[in-house]
């Protein structure tokens, strides 16, 4: 909400400057985002009148003008060369006098003004346009001013430059705020200053044409206020005061109807609609949309309705976005002469919601889904009519107003005692009370409480603790005393066997990774294609139509990311991401994370691409590999010892993915991005990723101490000849399954497959060369021990997968 200073003093004007006026709305929780003057600093700047534009002798864009200034021109007008496009005769205009001084530039300094000569001709000042005084970016030529601008006035006087423009940033609960009369509302509860309601006197018709308007919806549109304008000028010029004060609420000037429009909406919070009254067939319609049915609306885009869309209609076809926007067919025009204006209340719920799901927001709209006052819609057509009346000309008609449903306000009490307990200070009834009629809450008293009646501009006060909140924001939230918590406060320890998340982020960022956070919804292909979740989670309200669904993996958002990083040229990438993924699950409906039928569990997951070092003199550049990040893996895991198995995944490529077990668990996957998926993507190579369960990631062992062995290890070497699906996991597991407990390790040093048949080997088979340690912590071993602990193992070895030793 953008409004400038001296508009609310209109309303209500306080004994406080500009700064104070700021800190006490963000105190009240209207949290001033931007404070900043209408104009920056400048002086000796006045109105002044061309009286002559000749072409200048020397140069074929600049004039030689001659100007009058009132008392700086007392010895006669002033001579001035200027290049601007309009300079002309009889237009009034500022001017820079000798000795002014123009706005900072980029240096921060001010430009001075003096006597000067361009091609020749003396020049006793400057013409200025409106960007050269920095008050609008216009440079297109000299900032016209009013013809009833006195000349030689100060320019900061007549154009009310010495104003301020406020910024608010107000949550959804404060409809009430979003105009400035409701604003300057606030500042008299919370200054105790008078607030001047302007008097709306109806204007009296004179004519009796109506439009006949049947509301279908009753929980659409609560109330319907309208009325016919004839013989209207719509070419008519908009009055300068209400373009500065659109301009000053972020608004341009459009056209006088709509300017008129956009003045009320910003003065009283009301947006309203103005019609072609020759362009409506027979009658209005408010009801919801049919499928099918289209508008084009005022924004040139097309759209398609539904059932769950407002509209209104005529006759024939849909002629507005009910709350939010209308369309082009009824739209006024330049050739317009009748019009017939509406305001109505329609229902928030009936409204939100509905202007995203066609990729666009307006004020109406913004205002409608948040709640707009349905008691004043006639107060507020008169004020429009009235305004049309004054700038446009015409004729009202009679007021046609339809009051079908509106908002039942049920009372809501308020235990003085229970508000001083929450607040944390002692606040009386009386206290109270006082609150309540400086903010126009109808209340009545009890013993020890108060019972509320909202009005019809509030839609934020339901239940007890917004009247809480009301007392602490009138009476300040800066009076609240800091009052220390009386239970003591006492550190939750972690167990010693679990790592924090921060500590995870660091040992992977150790590993030249960088984090990324992402959104928790994501678009629903990549829950299709990458997690293989034919049925994610919904989200009812989207914030954007493609992240519509919630997450049950980190891949898809990594994927994304690295999309983003190449399109900047990154050669490199290395990103990792630990957040929450969101899985239908019945089973889990219990515990602090989960809701009815969805588990949240939270994850970790990385993506590596490129190189897999960076560029350096001691190494080549070599592609970063499956085998690269399983040893990212086994690092982050340490000293837990994962392992690892060929398994399939949606989004892995299926003969280079592996699932990730520890302690019997599969905890994650890694393996390279599926070729489909790399192309479908665009991504030039496929990354290697990896997910991890976070909870299985965080467990780690308690260190315990071991002594240092007191009898030297001994390693023996034997190359076993075994079939090509025996995996080097489980050879060295039967290996070391050692009953006297003497193989402490074994270690696969190499592989040996020849191209074509030898002997000692067979097709199929391979040789795998190990490595045992032998150990006893007690005695030495010796020879015979060692070739019977070595005869065991190549024993249980060919018992198992029928290994031999390879001659």
């Amino acid at each position: 909400m953008q409004f400038p200073e001296s508009w609310l003093r209109e309303f209500c004007d306080p004994p406080l400057n500009t700064q104070q006026l700021s800190d006490l709305l963000t105190m009240s929780g209207m949290e001033v985002e931007e404070l900043r003057p209408v104009a920056p600093p400048f002086s000796g700047i006045v109105v002044a009148e061309i009286l002559t534009a000749e072409q200048h002798p020397q140069a074929d864009r600049l004039r030689v003008c001659t100007v009058e200034a009132g008392a700086y021109s007392k010895d006669g007008p002033l001579q001035i060369v200027c290049g601007a496009p309009n300079a002309r005769v009889g237009i009034k205009v500022p001017l820079a006098t000798v000795g002014a001084e123009l706005p900072p530039g980029e240096d921060g300094k001010p430009f001075k003004i003096g006597v000067g000569k361009l091609r020749g001709v003396e020049s006793r000042g400057m013409l200025c346009s409106a960007r050269e005084l920095k008050i609008a970016d216009d440079h297109g030529g000299l900032l016209e001013l009013a013809a009833d601008a006195p000349v030689g006035a100060d320019i900061r006087s007549w154009l009310k430059l010495d104003d301020s423009v406020f910024t608010l940033k107000l949550t959804p609960n404060l409809a009430h705020g979003l105009s400035v009369f409701g604003i300057a509302r606030e500042v008299a509860a919370l200054t105790g200053a008078p607030l001047r309601t302007p008097a709306i006197t109806p204007v009296a018709p004179t004519h009796e044409q109506r439009l006949p308007v049947e509301v279908q919806a009753t929980d659409l549109c609560g109330r319907f206020s309208g009325r016919v304008v004839r013989g209207v000028n719509t070419q008519a010029k908009t009055p300068a005061w209400m373009v500065d004060r659109l301009a000053r609420c972020g608004q341009r000037s459009v056209t006088a109807l709509v300017d008129i429009s956009n003045y009320v909406m910003f003065e009283f919070g009301r947006p309203s609609h103005i019609f072609d009254l020759d362009k409506i067939h027979d009658k209005l319609v408010v009801r919801w949309g049919h499928p099918g049915e289209t508008l084009k609306l005022l924004n040139g885009n097309t759209i398609e309705v539904d059932a769950q869309v407002g509209v209104i209609a005529d006759a024939q076809a849909v002629e507005s976005l009910a709350g939010i926007m209308g369309g082009d067919a009824t739209a006024v025009s330049d050739d317009t002469r009748n019009v017939y204006l509406e305001a109505a209340f329609w229902w928030p719920e009936a409204v939100a919601g509905r202007s995203r799901r066609y990729n666009f927001s307006t004020d109406a709209g913004h205002r409608f889904e948040r709640g707009v006052d349905p008691a004043l819609t006639v107060e507020h057509v008169e004020r429009i009519t009235q305004l049309i009346i004054d700038i446009c000309g015409g004729q009202a008609g009679p007021m046609d107003d339809q009051v079908l449903s509106l908002p039942q306000r049920p009372s809501v009490t308020l235990r003085v005692a229970r508000a001083a307990r929450v607040l944390g200070m002692p606040v009386s009834q009386a206290d109270c009370a006082d609150v309540f009629r400086r903010l126009g809450l109808a209340c009545t008293e009890a013993e020890g409480t108060l019972t509320v009646t909202p009005p019809s501009w509030r839609f934020d006060i339901a239940i007890e603790e917004d009247l809480i909140e009301e007392v602490a924001r009138v009476i300040g939230f800066d009076k609240l005393p800091g009052t220390p918590p009386v239970a003591p406060v006492t550190a939750r320890v972690r167990r010693e066997a679990r790592r924090s998340s921060h500590a995870v982020r660091h040992a992977l960022a150790a590993l030249d990774y960088q984090e990324t956070i992402g959104f928790s919804f994501v678009e629903a292909r990549w829950e299709q294609e990458l997690a293989g979740n034919g049925d994610p989670i919904r989200v009812l309200n989207p914030i954007a139509a493609p992240l519509a669904v919630m997450r049950s993996s980190l891949i898809g958002s990594l994927v994304q990311a690295l999309r983003h990083n190449l399109a900047r040229r990154a050669a490199r990438v290395r990103l990792f991401e630990l957040g929450r993924v969101f899985m239908r699950d019945a089973a889990v409906a219990d515990g602090p994370l989960s809701v009815a039928g969805v588990h949240q569990p939270q994850r970790v997951a990385g993506l590596a691409y490129g190189a897999a070092l960076p560029m350096q003199w001691a190494a080549k550049e070599q592609a970063v590999d499956f085998y690269d990040v399983k040893g990212d893996i086994e690092t982050l895991l340490a000293p837990r010892k994962p392992v690892f198995a060929p398994a399939t995944h949606p989004a892995l490529h299926p003969g280079r993915c592996a699932s990730v077990t520890l302690d019997g668990r599969v905890i994650g996957h890694v393996g390279e991005l599926h070729p489909k998926w790399r192309q479908g993507y665009e991504l030039p190579q496929a990354p290697v990723l990896f997910e991890l369960d976070l909870d299985a990631v965080l467990d780690r062992p308690v260190p315990e101490f071991v002594p240092v062995p007191r009898q030297q290890a001994v390693q023996r070497d034997l190359a076993l000849v075994v079939g090509e699906n025996v995996t080097h996991d489980a050879l060295a597991a039967r290996l070391q399954d050692d009953p006297q407990g003497l193989v402490r390790s074994a270690t696969l040093f190499d592989i040996y497959k020849p191209a074509t048949p030898v002997a000692g080997l067979q097709q199929g088979e391979r040789s795998l060369a190990v490595r045992l340690e032998l150990r006893d912590d007690d005695t030495t071993l010796t020879d015979e021990r060692i070739e019977a602990a070595l005869a065991a193992a190549v024993a249980r070895a060919s018992e198992a997968f029928g290994a031999r030793l390879r001659a």
